[in-house]
């Protein structure tokens, strides 16, 4: 298939997108074929393609819904929004907020979380690496000095706030268990992290989230306990904190200068060295 001097990029592409518009004028095809079929040919790979990609991405959502419901919605997606880079890997950025709105989808209102947690998985597989603070560095901050530090966190680190049971259905539909009821009357918080070659996804204390995302942004460790504290009275900070060490989501903790202690401690930093 060619493209002759009269040919429409916006047209193509709108018909590229809509199965119910003709072929756009100006294309031609080889050894006597109709540009029409032809044309429908590649519309056909260009969908399937794509309807593709988000079945990768996306695979609890696809169990979630069966095969046939998952591609017809990936097929609506697909129609709406198109790839904004090469690289397929990054497709789906605002499949969880069309799902949220999907009407068909309505009976399942925490398909459109599941789809953030995968999609934040997909995140983290492709983020860029970096070593994880070794425990004993970590151990090395003094415990009276911790409220005043500060820390960097993964690249590959999210977290998700959901009002329904994400990381249970995410660790059910990962494993051989029992798929019997799951009861959805609880929220979860997940966090996503991925310290080497696995991409791991944990179950943070509630009001965890509000916790990373205030470390995040460059607040110590006592402001951050005071961010989630706000939300949750009797926010678990040990429960917390365990599971970010657990999941090696520091890179290093440090505390400023001006807070430093007599020691003259230095910041508990890891460069991979």
């Amino acid at each position: 298939m060619t493209m002759s001097a009269d040919f429409d990029q916006g047209a193509f592409v709108r018909a590229l997108l809509d199965p119910e518009l003709p072929a756009p004028n100006g294309i031609d095809a080889r050894h006597g074929f109709p540009p029409e079929r032809r044309f429908a040919v590649y519309r056909n790979n260009v969908c399937v393609g794509l309807v593709d990609a988000l079945a990768e991405r996306f695979p609890i959502c696809r169990q979630l819904v069966g095969d046939e419901f998952f591609r017809a919605m990936a097929r609506c997606y697909v129609r709406e929004f198109l790839p904004r880079t090469p690289m397929l890997f990054e497709y789906g950025d605002g499949f969880a907020t069309f799902v949220s709105k999907f009407e068909p989808a309505r009976e399942l209102p925490y398909l459109a979380d599941v789809a953030w947690l995968e999609y934040a998985v997909g995140q983290a597989y492709h983020a860029e690496d970096a070593a994880p603070l070794p425990m004993d560095a970590i151990r090395a901050l003094p415990p009276d000095r911790l409220a005043d530090a500060t820390a960097v966190l993964h690249p590959s680190a999210h977290v998700i706030t959901s009002k329904y049971p994400i990381v249970s259905i995410w660790r059910r539909h990962m494993s051989d268990e029992d798929l019997s009821p799951l009861e959805l009357d609880h929220g979860e918080e997940a966090l996503v992290v991925r310290p080497q070659l696995a991409v791991n996804v944990a179950a943070l204390p509630i009001g965890g989230s509000a916790f990373v995302r205030a470390l995040e942004d460059g607040r110590t460790f006592g402001t951050a306990m005071d961010a989630a504290t706000r939300l949750v009275a009797e926010f678990d900070l040990t429960g917390c904190l365990q599971a970010l060490l657990v999941a090696k989501v520091f890179l290093s903790i440090s505390v400023t200068p001006e807070r430093q202690n007599a020691s003259r401690r230095g910041p508990l930093d890891h460069s991979g060295a």
